[in-house]
C-alpha cells in the first residue's frame, strides 16, 4: 500500500509542478531536470510516506476511512457522508479528531526537500 500511496503523491507532485510551471508561462521543461533521478530525495520520500501511512493506519477505523476517502480519494464532505451512510457532521468531526490525533505525533523526522525550490515540507 505504501508504494501505491507513494506512487500517487508523486503523481500529484509532478502535476502540480507542471502546472505551477505553465502558469508562470514556463510550459517547456527542461529534459535534464525532468528525467533526471536523485535516489536520495527518492529514499527520503520513501522514509517520509512510510512514516505517514503508520501513522495514519494508527487512527481508529471510522476515522482511517474517512481520512482515506478525504484526502487520498479527494472526495468532499458530503460524497464522503455519502459513501460511508453517515450525517456529513459526523465526517467533520471524525476528520477534525483524526486531525488532532495526528497532530500529537512529533514532528516527521524527514523533511524532503522539494528539488525545484529546495525548499522542505
Amino acid at each position: 500500500m505504501d508504494r501505491w500511496l507513494l506512487s500517487i503523491l508523486h503523481s500529484i507532485w509532478l502535476n502540480e509542478v507542471r502546472a505551477r510551471r505553465v502558469r508562470q508561462g514556463q510550459g517547456q521543461v527542461d529534459a535534464d531536470s525532468a528525467l533526471s533521478f536523485d535516489g536520495e530525495h527518492a529514499a527520503q520520500t520513501h522514509v517520509l510516506a512510510t512514516q505517514v501511512i503508520r501513522r495514519v493506519d494508527a487512527l481508529p477505523e471510522a476515522q482511517r476511512e474517512t481520512v482515506f476517502l478525504a484526502y487520498v480519494e479527494g472526495l468532499s464532505y458530503r460524497e464522503v457522508a455519502d459513501v460511508l451512510d453517515v450525517p456529513i457532521g459526523t465526517v467533520m468531526s471524525r476528520l477534525a479528531a483524526a486531525r488532532a490525533k495526528l497532530a500529537e505525533y512529533p514532528p516527521l523526522l524527514h523533511a524532503v526537500p522539494n528539488p525545484t525550490t529546495g525548499e522542505r515540507r
